[in-house]
Parts: C-alpha cells; structure tokens; sequence
C-alpha cells in the first residue's frame, strides 16, 4: 500500500544539523498523522515529533527547541530539521504515517535511517 522512504541521516558532529526526509507513495491515501521515531540500540522505540493533518506539532521533550517537524503535502514529504545535535540523537530514525487508505485506518512504516553524532 502507502510506502515511505526515508533520507538525510548520516555522520555529524556534536553541534551539527541534519535535515531528514521521508517521501511517501503508492495507492491513494490521505494523511491523518505524520511522525518521527527513534530507536537506539538497547532502547525502546520512541517518539520524536509528529504533527497532525491540522497542523499541530508534538515533541518529545528532548527535541523541543532543536528539531523541527514540517511536511509538503503536494510532495507526500515530511521533514524532521535536526539542529545542535548532540551524541544521545544517535539512533535509527523511523518516518511513521497513520493514514486513511480505502477507507482503512493504516500505519505505515519507513525503513529507517541512521543518525550518529559524534563529540
């Protein structure tokens, strides 16, 4: 159905910025919620940021004031603007879209994709 693909991650130093992006396609869909997730090794899974089809953004407290979540609709594109990163950001990133597909409420996935910040 809806597939998501996720870009932007990589190697940065403490104090650098990253802008990650996750692309959807496939069959028509419509969007209720887009989300970031993160997962570093021996961690739960946990959210980052999301923003709703109305707008409104949520963060996890850690991300507050230095990432940013924003989306292009027309592009089927979310966005996750990573700024004065810091080593605890290192994790494996996940795009997360709950959306409306043929009537179905449906959560899809990215492949994820890594963020390491070195000191």
């Amino acid at each position: 159905q809806v597939q998501l693909v996720e870009s932007g991650g990589g190697l940065v130093q403490a104090g650098g910025s990253l802008r990650l992006s996750c692309t959807g396609s496939g069959s028509r869909f419509r969007v209720i919620t887009m989300s970031w997730y993160r997962q570093a090794p021996g961690k739960q899974r946990e959210l980052v940021a999301s923003i709703t089809s109305s707008g409104t953004t949520n963060y996890a407290d850690s991300a507050t004031g230095r990432f940013t979540i924003s989306r292009d609709i027309p592009k089927n594109t979310v966005y996750l603007q990573m700024n004065s990163l810091k080593p605890e950001d290192t994790a494996v990133y996940y795009c997360n879209a709950r959306v409306y597909e043929s009537g179905w409420r449906r959560d899809a996935w990215g492949q994820g994709t890594q963020v390491t910040v070195s000191l």
